[in-house]
């Protein structure tokens, strides 16, 4: 059994174009994905600057966008994220909100989510405030479907000490009155989970009165740290059994989007095999569909190196590398060569201004 397998295009630092969106849409819709999520961190418009009219030119992009996941069976979503909503949520505001909402939805966007994440607690009314969000925007557009991302989207005690210390019964109050429709995002037991198990998901699901919608951080490689890695392995610590316990599984993709499809492969390769999936071979096999043979061997002989040690680990290596992958005429080798030269660094002042 498969789940409904997802890109949620969810990461911090430079945004890919439309070009490359267009490329992981028909790659990944080849291999069973049905859905795709638009939601970069890098996209004002639906961050700190979503109350202000969208552009003309953007609302274009993202309607053609729409049209070409749909001419593919793919579910094109967006996720706005309403930046200082639930701290001011007056008459005005929230009538704002509405509005983008409708726009949205004018735009044929399927599924919209709403994105409590990277936002700073308010307290223990927390829940019932983003309910009341989230019934405007039901409101405003009920025939389109819904997903919700919590504030407190993981068990990891690291949202506590960055967002303040979560409110008791948040997850319990937010299942008990969504609609049963709506979908809730969940990223496992940390932010980035090394493993997701079925008592985990079955505890989570119990809370929220609901099975998740899975948030996969793997294999986005953003913020400062893991920046300096590429995320190429097939996936592992995920059981293909879980997918009774879920309503869908999305990944976040790295920031070099051909290399991406690799790991995202994997994810429909795992759940096609189950018990005799081998993710060392699920590697070979995705990197061989995405890259050819010459340049899949190569980012074997390399996958410590890219994955473990990272840029700041590389030392001389560097150059060599750079050299051995600038001979090879192909996108994925070009990100190679683009991260190896410091491209796709994020600072902490994007994850924090973004």
């Amino acid at each position: 059994m498969t789940p409904p397998l997802g890109i949620v295009e969810g990461f911090f630092g430079p945004s890919w174009s439309w070009d490359e969106r267009r490329y992981v849409l028909q790659r990944v819709a080849a291999a069973g994905f049905s859905r795709y999520l638009y939601a970069p961190k890098a996209d004002r418009a639906l961050r700190r600057e979503w109350d202000s009219p969208y552009r003309d030119a953007w609302m274009a992009n993202v309607a053609e966008f729409g049209r070409a996941c749909k001419s593919l069976g793919v579910e094109f979503g967006v996720g706005i994220s309403p930046y200082g909503l639930q701290d001011s949520l007056t008459e005005a505001r929230l009538s704002i909100f509405r509005a983008q909402i409708t726009r949205l939805a004018s735009l044929g966007v399927e599924r919209i989510a709403i994105l409590f994440d990277d936002m700073e607690g308010i307290g223990e009314d927390l829940a019932s405030v983003q309910l009341q969000i989230v019934g405007e925007a039901t409101r405003a557009h009920p025939n389109a479907k819904f997903v919700v991302c919590p504030s407190y989207y993981s068990s990891d005690i690291v949202l506590d000490r960055v967002f303040g210390a979560r409110p008791h019964h948040y997850l319990e109050t937010l299942g008990a009155a969504l609609d049963p429709a709506i979908e809730v995002f969940w990223t496992g037991p940390e932010v980035c989970s090394r493993q997701i198990s079925r008592s985990h998901l079955e505890a989570i699901s119990e809370q929220l009165r609901r099975a998740p919608t899975l948030w996969d951080n793997y294999p986005v490689n953003d913020g400062p740290r893991m920046s300096s890695q590429l995320h190429l392995r097939a996936f592992t610590g995920r059981d293909a059994a879980n997918a009774s316990l879920i309503a869908a599984h999305m990944i976040n993709p790295a920031l070099q989007p051909t290399l991406s499809l690799i790991p995202a492969l994997s994810l429909a390769e795992l759940y096609a095999k189950g018990d005799r999936y081998d993710y060392a071979s699920a590697f070979e096999s995705a990197a061989r569909t995405i890259v050819g043979s010459p340049l899949e061997l190569a980012l074997r002989e390399d996958l410590l190196a890219f994955q473990d040690a990272g840029l700041l680990r590389l030392g001389a290596r560097r150059a060599a590398l750079r050299a051995k992958y600038e001979a090879f005429e192909h996108p994925a080798a070009g990100e190679v060569v683009a991260w190896l030269d410091g491209v796709y660094a994020v600072s902490a002042e994007e994850v924090q201004t973004q």
